[in-house]
């Protein structure tokens, strides 16, 4: 029998953290979005109706609010730091897609935010 995969997703976690190239960005901090999508085998969930074997999106946020409350330079980073934050507490997960998002970067420009996705 074929196993079933399916993916747990985070979306638009608001979160206000301090990141950015700029000193005053680490200082002052900024709103961010993060966004997950989180795969795995999710035979054992769905059969048995329980917690082991899933992903808990709970822990997922707690793990994501504790990683972004480290300051970082870059978007890039952040996302390094929660991949390797989630892959190391859900060794379950076989792949997934995180997006980090900063609300209103420091540019004289209008724009909704910008972001930068990692996928694996």
């Amino acid at each position: 029998m074929k196993k079933l995969t399916g993916h747990i997703d985070i979306n638009n976690l608001h979160v206000y953290a301090h990141h950015g190239v700029m000193a005053q960005e680490r200082v002052v901090g900024n709103d961010f979005s993060v966004s997950a999508s989180l795969y795995f085998n999710c035979d054992a969930p769905m059969q048995y109706d329980h917690i082991a074997g899933s992903i808990n999106y709970a822990d997922v946020i707690d793990i994501i609010c504790r990683e972004m409350d480290k300051p970082a330079n870059l978007l890039e980073r952040v996302a390094a730091r929660l991949h390797k934050a989630l892959t190391a507490q859900f060794p379950q997960i076989t792949s997934g897609s995180i997006t980090v998002a900063k609300i209103a970067p420091p540019i004289p420009v209008q724009l909704d935010s910008v972001s930068f996705t990692i996928e694996w």
